[in-house]
């Protein structure tokens, strides 16, 4: 299976390091995502793509830049503009763009919260009016994934995404109390129209 994320994690790690240090990483962030999806054990397959598709391969990077020799203070500043540059930021155009489309708030807060009502990647409640939904997420993949890896402290990170992703938009506002990957009990998304 092609992973899509390992393109841009390479290029990351180009832009980062010096070549014979880039390719080092990326060899060793390759090793330990093939570890990794080999160790992960009674998942559905919607799980098994989210984590090898997008979760691990991040979980690998972190676990390849610890075993370096960085500082974890280091360690996290490297991820952390990986996350924040690289992830959040295309996410955040992606969201920006669609948010062009006549109707976009409608189709948005339709569509979300249909998935969350379907998906097996997080256990939550929804509750919805004319012009705000909140999830309250009390499981979540990306939190489980950091945990059972041995890195839960990478999962703010994750969430830290969100904030990118829907901060600045336009026409849907978002804000939350806590989150899973902070020690929170919960992840409580409000989202609501502008």
């Amino acid at each position: 299976m092609k992973i899509k994320q390992q393109k841009q994690i390479r290029a990351f790690l180009e832009e980062e390091f010096e070549s014979g240090k880039s390719s080092a990483l990326f060899d060793a962030q390759e090793k330990s995502l093939r570890t990794l999806i080999e160790n992960t054990k009674g998942k559905s397959k919607n799980q098994m793509k989210t984590l090898t598709q997008t979760i691990l391969p991040r979980i690998a990077l972190y676990l390849a830049l610890q075993k370096t020799g960085f500082s974890q203070e280091d360690v996290f500043r490297h991820m952390r503009k990986y996350m924040m540059d690289k992830v959040a930021a295309k996410k955040h155009s992606s969201t920006a763009k669609m948010e062009l489309v006549p109707g976009f708030y409608a189709i948005y807060s339709r569509v979300f919260l249909k998935i969350m009502r379907t998906t097996d990647l997080q256990e939550s409640t929804q509750a919805a009016g004319k012009n705000y939904f909140d999830i309250t997420i009390t499981k979540c993949l990306w939190h489980t994934a950091c945990v059972e890896n041995g890195c839960a402290e990478l999962c703010s990170l994750f969430c830290d995404v969100d904030d990118v992703t829907y901060g600045g938009l336009k026409k849907i506002s978002f804000s939350r109390t806590h989150t899973l990957g902070y020690g929170g009990s919960c992840c409580d998304f409000h989202l609501f129209k502008k």
